[in-house]
């Protein structure tokens, strides 16, 4: 169907099509990643049901995150036992999927870790009214280490994990891996499910140099 605007010119009709062009093979190369990712052998298998606690300081083993879902992901939130406040880059992020929990959870479960208190994680939780967005610590196990979420030196990292359950147990499935991946940019490597940045690259100043701040 032929599309234009109200008193747009030629030339930009010209170049919104050339755009539109780009834009249409980018959803096509979007759509073949989505298949490759599902395509993936199946991970390794899960070495130990690492134990999290609930904000109530109770325990809560990975596998009881899945709830009545075979897929679970985790999102490692930038928030160490000694940082004074949230990574604000972490905590937009997760703004964005506060409200999405609820339709989320149709599909698949979804949780947040971090290396931090329960008291603590609370505290940010109604600070920055996730009232949806189920937060657990990571403090006493191994996960961050093992899944990416922690460096060898300590250091928090904003890394997305997803993991499959079936009848021979739980096993990775897939690990935002382009954080590592060298770029002349922010890693960009949660964008497709990062309304913000979205937005932002559809206008004209682009993302610049904005960097979101904690609330």
């Amino acid at each position: 169907m032929p599309v234009s605007l109200p008193n747009e010119s030629a030339a930009y009709r010209t170049a919104r099509d050339e755009l539109l062009a780009a834009e249409s093979d980018l959803r096509a190369r979007i759509e073949n990643v989505a298949a490759l990712r599902r395509a993936l052998p199946r991970g390794g298998q899960v070495p130990t049901d690492y134990t999290f606690r609930t904000l109530d300081d109770d325990p809560a083993p990975l596998s009881t995150l899945f709830g009545s879902h075979d897929t679970l992901a985790i999102y490692s939130l930038m928030y160490g036992p000694d940082a004074d406040s949230a990574c604000p880059m972490c905590a937009a992020f997760l703004d964005g999927l506060n409200g999405q929990i609820t339709h989320l959870a149709q599909r698949t479960a979804f949780a947040v870790v971090a290396q931090n208190t329960p008291q603590k994680l609370a505290a940010l939780k109604t600070r920055m009214g996730w009232h949806a967005l189920p937060l657990f610590s990571a403090l006493g196990s191994d996960y961050q280490a093992d899944y990416l979420g922690q460096s060898e030196d300590g250091r928090q990292l904003p890394i997305l994990n997803v993991f499959q359950r079936d009848a021979d147990g739980i096993h990775h499935f897939w690990c935002s891996e382009l954080f590592f991946e060298p770029s002349d940019w922010h890693p960009r490597h949660v964008d497709a499910a990062w309304p913000m940045w979205n937005i932002l690259d559809l206008t004209p100043q682009g993302r610049g140099d904005h960097m979101p701040k904690l609330r």
